[in-house]
């Protein structure tokens, strides 16, 4: 079903590729698909993890002594030999998302989820919020060495690999950014803890003192009253 969606897809227009149609070309009933994939994007979905597969199945070990972008340029270049065949479906399925913001916001956190995989093949961390900031990063410039790849006809794909450099030397140069940002700010961070956690303490301190007059000025209420209640009751009655 999977080949059968994006042989389709390099015929014809993504959006109007129906259910039936993947079924049909696929030789499957609506029913047996049901089973499979609740929708077209689950089985776009599907083909995404595919290539993630065949591209971490590739042995990168010849790379660990590289610098990180050049171990991340060759699993990506991996991936773009893994997504040859599908090139013309995968530039209708580009178009398409142009026109759907839906299927944009979709497609992005399956391509995000891929860049996690790419990352970690490549030995490079993508947790916390750095790792967030680097993971939909690398996914844009993915897109972006996408779109020269889909015009770059030439064997030896010059204009795409000089893409995916240019591409990987950006978004380094703004992670370093970042880092050094966050390293900066770290000091002041600590500070910041430091003052609002104690001005926190005050106010919790000062909300249990407060409570406990509170507390004492009820309890002294409720004795004065029962004082009087207990002079009236020992009154003669007049």
């Amino acid at each position: 079903m999977i080949e059968a969606l994006m042989k389709l897809a390099g015929r014809r227009a993504f959006e109007d590729i129906a259910i039936g149609d993947i079924a049909h070309e696929a030789g499957v009933s609506l029913s047996d698909f049901r089973d499979y994939f609740p929708s077209k994007g689950a089985v776009l979905a599907a083909f995404s993890r595919r290539i993630d597969r065949q591209v971490l199945d590739e042995a990168f070990g010849e790379y660990a002594a590289e610098p990180a972008k050049e171990r991340l340029y060759e699993v990506l270049l991996r991936r773009l030999e893994a997504l040859e065949p599908y090139r013309n479906a995968l530039e209708g399925v580009a178009q398409w998302v142009t026109t759907d913001p839906f299927a944009a916001a979709a497609l992005n956190r399956q391509v995000v989820n891929s860049m996690r995989f790419m990352l970690e093949a490549a030995d490079i961390g993508s947790e916390g919020t750095l790792g967030a900031l680097k993971l939909q990063g690398l996914a844009i410039a993915w897109w972006r060495v996408l779109g020269v790849w889909f015009e770059d006809r030439d064997a030896d794909l010059c204009r795409t690999k000089a893409a995916l450099d240019q591409e990987l030397s950006r978004s380094e140069s703004v992670i370093e950014r970042i880092e050094d940002v966050t390293r900066l700010a770290s000091p002041l961070r600590g500070l910041a803890r430091a003052v609002f956690g104690g001005f926190a303490g005050r106010r919790r301190h000062a909300r249990h003192h407060l409570r406990d007059e509170d507390e004492d000025f009820e309890y002294e209420t409720r004795r004065r009253r029962h004082h009087h209640e207990d002079d009236r009751h020992g009154q003669a009655p007049v």
